[in-house]
């Protein structure tokens, strides 16, 4: 009896362990009574993840703790340095750390829902057809809402007061006052700016009209002194993106054709750019000064110093227009400023200052990074390669990104896997690579969506993570970041669209629903916090939310654009077939052949613009990085991440807790 007495026991001890193990865990019944049960709950796979919370769990970054800093990005000693990513797979996960699909099995499902953690219930599944619906909607009528109050209370002035419900135009009383008088030139500029969003929206109606208007009551004769730059990309950029869109013959938006239209907005683009030319002559340098008078040319006190973005991002405007008129002009004092900047990088870094004496050729800012000064500069060189074909854009880009990546990048290795701080793009010294300064400002949220362009979307994943996260402690980006403080050091937020603009390539690439939810929360806290009487309104303060009163034109053209296309996923754009690109200022261009043909490069490289004799650079050659269709760039996203978290939620909590939201 003594035996049946001890496998009775036996059995009744494997009854009690299941029933604690089933109150414990919620595991339920599926786990029949003869079942093997895999006692170690995963947990050898714990000690890779331990060590990857520990990482996460110091908010500060071991950066500034490791010898050497400033320099560039090294391996550490007994490893091998990463190669230079390219547009190929990433390899398998790290050993240690268990990947999502073994908890999916364990747990019967994929790790979500009541079964995972804050970072999966908030983000991960399916995005409902009626929410991503109401989303498109809300972003339509945040445009409509600024829109009409711009066009009732301030058109033909340049801007909107929308706490006040009043125009605004140039500081004549103040001609010093640069933040306003470098954007506004009295040329009904947020009307000007916004015509290709309507078209966007299909609103063929109100498309037509604005067209009326502007080619009625704009001109640009006027004695307004502006920066050659802001007038290229929000005023010449959009006259030639509607240009293109009313000649389209396949007409994709829907009827946005004029009625006995001859042209008239390319030939006010030409008027324009030629206003803006005397801004290259007389410079021994080829970089153009910063600021044109309209009507007199450049003033007789002008500043001989140009930041590299506003001197060298004016290549794809200048270049469409030539192409459009075949007249090299435009084109050609565009490119040899480009030329002329990039023969002026670093011998030992190839990276470029931020600001340049036009006269000399002496770097005055001598800080490189991917934000204010430098940010278009960048991504000119990639997008001119693909509107016009030009392999010398391709290899200046390619040249750039290597350098960026040896010199700006700091973090672990890889974005989704590994131990280590996030990764993360710095300022530091063009000569030496030296760490400058500790912030990093709102316009460098642009890079993850150039690196999407280019198949980098991995790495674009990491950095759009990190703006995220400031975005949800504040609702908004302040201009200024410091990471090392977590803490803004310049607080305003002027409506910025470059967080919106990665969102939105960033869910085109991987259709992972995450991105529909960023953009509903950045959606939302707009509406939230900037909303006013008559528009949206500058957030002075992105703490205590206090406002001031002026809402940019890039706010119509690029925010609210780029938000309705997030959502709007059978829009033209998408699905026409035809092929677009943004530029800077997020006005649209179709990608054809017609864009291709330039006669006269013959007759340009006679003239010494493409054969210039360029510095050598010794660099070390990784594997180049090649411009691919963006439906390939899908293809790098594994299928079973499509509805998983983008960053493993160990890495978005790091991140989290690296800018003090937890």
């Amino acid at each position: 009896m003594q035996w049946k007495s001890l496998v009775l026991g036996l059995l009744l001890l494997r009854l009690g362990l299941h029933g604690a193990l089933w109150l414990a865990f919620g595991l339920g019944p599926s786990l029949g009574f003869y079942q093997r049960f895999p006692i170690s709950f995963g947990f050898q796979c714990l000690r890779g993840s331990a060590d990857a919370e520990a990482a996460a769990s110091s908010a500060q970054p071991s950066w500034l703790e490791a010898p050497g800093v400033g320099g560039p990005r090294r391996a550490p000693a007994g490893r091998q340095p990463r190669p230079q990513r390219g547009p190929g797979p990433r390899g398998p996960p790290a050993s240690g750390v268990c990947p999502k699909s073994y908890w999916a099995s364990l747990l019967g499902g994929r790790a979500r829902g009541a079964g995972g953690d804050e970072y999966e219930r908030r983000y991960s599944g399916a995005f409902p057809p009626q929410l991503r619906a109401q989303m498109r909607d809300l972003a339509r009528g945040m445009f409509a809402f600024g829109y009409d109050n711009y066009m009732a209370h301030a058109f033909p002035e340049d801007e909107l007061n929308p706490i006040h419900c009043r125009g605004r135009g140039p500081d004549r009383g103040d001609p010093s006052n640069l933040n306003i008088n470098d954007v506004l030139g009295n040329y009904s500029l947020t009307l000007v700016d916004a015509l290709d969003t309507l078209a966007i929206m299909g609103n063929s109606s109100e498309f037509q009209k604005a067209v009326k208007l502007v080619i009625n009551t704009v001109s640009f004769d006027k004695d307004s002194t502006v920066q050659v730059f802001e007038a290229t990309i929000r005023v010449l950029g959009s006259l030639l993106s509607a240009h293109r869109i009313i000649t389209d013959s396949k007409q994709p938006f829907g009827n946005m054709t004029i009625k006995d239209y001859d042209n008239e907005l390319l030939h006010m683009a030409r008027d324009l750019a030629l206003r803006l030319l005397p801004a290259f002559e007389n410079t021994k340098t080829g970089i153009p000064y910063p600021r044109v008078n309209l009507k007199s040319g450049v003033p007789p006190d002008s500043n001989n110093e140009t930041c590299t973005a506003g001197a060298g991002s004016l290549l794809v405007e200048f270049g469409i227009l030539s192409r459009l008129l075949g007249d090299s002009t435009f084109e050609w004092v565009a490119r040899r400023a480009v030329k002329a900047l990039w023969n002026l990088r670093s011998n030992d870094t190839g990276l470029l200052g931020n600001v340049v004496n036009i006269q000399t050729g002496h770097w005055v800012g001598k800080q490189s990074g991917l934000g204010a000064g430098l940010d278009s500069f960048y991504e000119y060189l990639l997008k001119s390669y693909i509107l016009f074909g030009e392999d010398d854009d391709l290899e200046m880009f390619n040249a750039a990104y290597r350098s960026i990546q040896s010199y700006l990048r700091r973090g672990r290795e890889a974005c989704n896997e590994g131990e280590g701080d996030p990764p993360l793009y710095v300022n530091v010294n063009m000569f030496s690579g030296q760490l400058m300064n500790t912030w990093i400002d709102s316009l460098q949220a642009f890079f993850p969506g150039l690196q999407v362009l280019i198949g980098d979307v991995e790495d674009a994943i990491c950095l759009h993570a990190f703006y995220y996260a400031i975005w949800k402690r504040y609702g908004a980006l302040p201009e200024r970041y410091n990471w090392q403080l977590q803490a803004p050091d310049v607080l305003f937020y002027p409506l910025r669209p470059e967080l919106v603009e990665s969102t939105y390539l960033l869910y085109q690439a991987t259709k992972n629903p995450f991105y529909l939810h960023v953009g509903m929360d950045i959606l939302q806290s707009l509406e939230k916090y900037t909303k006013v009487k008559c528009g949206y309104a500058t957030l002075h303060h992105v703490i205590d939310k206090s406002k001031e009163d002026r809402m940019e034109s890039f706010f119509l053209s690029e925010t609210c654009k780029y938000l309705y296309l997030l959502f709007d996923e059978e829009n033209p754009v998408h699905q026409s077939g035809n092929r677009y690109m943004f530029t800077t200022e997020g006005h649209i261009v179709s990608v054809d052949k017609h864009l291709r043909n330039a006669p006269w490069k013959k007759s340009f490289s006679e003239e010494g613009g493409e054969h210039q004799e360029e510095k050598h650079v010794p660099r070390p050659k990784p594997l180049d990085l090649k411009v691919i269709n963006s439906s390939l760039n899908c293809n790098r996203i594994p299928d079973e991440r499509r509805y998983s978290l983008p960053l493993k939620s160990v890495y978005m909590r790091q991140i989290d807790q690296m800018v003090g939201l937890i």
